[in-house]
């Protein structure tokens, strides 16, 4: 797989069938590895591990609808009272974020609402946070924030 820039981890990995399966820890099974799993289970790893976010908040690839369209979110995460709190999008790390890869996210963010939204690909990651009444546009962070703790 690739070689990413965020923190290694030892994911627990499975061969069958010639199919290469990673366990997320998150919905407690197996899925196939892709390029896109490899960036997802790395950054929620990352998220956890080294940004202290709760694991327990996590959703992960949730259904959406948008347009009445049928879409799944990457990582969604909730603040402590449930409400969504972070919207992240994953790409492989042989798609290059460009404005379509944030305007996608910022369509799903429509339905969802989260106050913040980050996109990477496993090479780069970024973070935003979403218009507020007060705000014109968007801000964008230089790093992803902590975890909030109330």
């Amino acid at each position: 797989m690739y070689k990413l820039n965020l923190p290694a981890f030892d994911p627990t990995l499975r061969k069958k069938e010639g199919k290469v399966y990673i366990f997320d820890n998150i919905r407690k099974k197996f899925i196939i590895l892709t390029p896109e799993e490899w960036v997802r289970q790395h950054f929620i790893n990352y998220l956890i591990h080294h940004l202290h976010y709760p694991r327990s908040l996590f959703r992960i690839e949730g259904g959406l609808t948008y347009n009445q369209l049928q879409k799944r979110s990457d990582i969604l995460l909730h603040d402590r009272i449930g409400k969504p709190w972070m919207l992240i999008e994953c790409k492989s790390p042989d798609v290059k974020i460009t404005q379509k890869v944030f305007n996608q996210v910022a369509v799903y963010n429509k339905t969802i609402g989260a106050p913040y939204v980050g996109v990477t690909n496993g090479l780069v990651q970024y973070c935003f946070q979403t218009k507020l009444p007060e705000v014109s546009e968007e801000i964008f962070l230089k790093s992803f924030p902590a975890y909030p703790e109330h």
